[in-house]
């Protein structure tokens, strides 16, 4: 009998926990060609990014960032993903973590829709204007120019 308010008092603590530092965890792909990296421009926010999108809850991020990429860009099939690096980002009161991965070997058939607008496969050291500090960062690490960083 003893356990249950134990039980009932952690239920508590980690739904506190969770109003007072959200986190969202996210999934995004490196899609490599011939040394260059897909970034897509969205109907919704401004600028060039890497594809990704939110991982389910329970949903290994794997699983997610390919699910994401047959969503955003019509992915029919790929090379396992490898995990390239993992990140943390605060977006005023929460906090994102962000999954990053390779995806070699990529096969898809674009149309534009609702979420993505328009693709194209940048040179990771001159990427297009209008691309953010935060993907500059990240194509400037798999590039090799700049070391990982935990930060987004």
């Amino acid at each position: 009998m003893r356990r249950y308010p134990a039980k009932i008092l952690l239920s508590l603590k980690i739904a506190a926990q969770a109003l007072i530092s959200p986190v969202a965890f996210a999934a995004c792909a490196l899609i490599v060609r011939d040394g260059k990296v897909l970034l897509v421009r969205h109907s919704y926010v401004p600028g060039w990014l890497l594809p990704g999108g939110g991982v389910a809850r329970a949903e290994p991020a794997g699983q997610a960032v390919l699910r994401e990429m047959k969503e955003e860009i019509g992915l029919e099939r790929a090379a396992p993903p490898v995990l390239f690096g993992l990140y943390s980002r605060n977006t005023g009161w929460a906090t994102n973590v962000i999954a990053l991965y390779r995806i070699d070997d990529a096969q898809f058939t674009f149309t534009p829709n609702f979420e993505i607008r328009e693709i194209q496969f940048a040179d990771p050291l001159a990427p297009p204007d209008g691309t953010p500090l935060s993907v500059r960062t990240r194509l400037k690490e798999f590039a090799g120019l700049e070391p990982k960083s935990p930060y987004w």
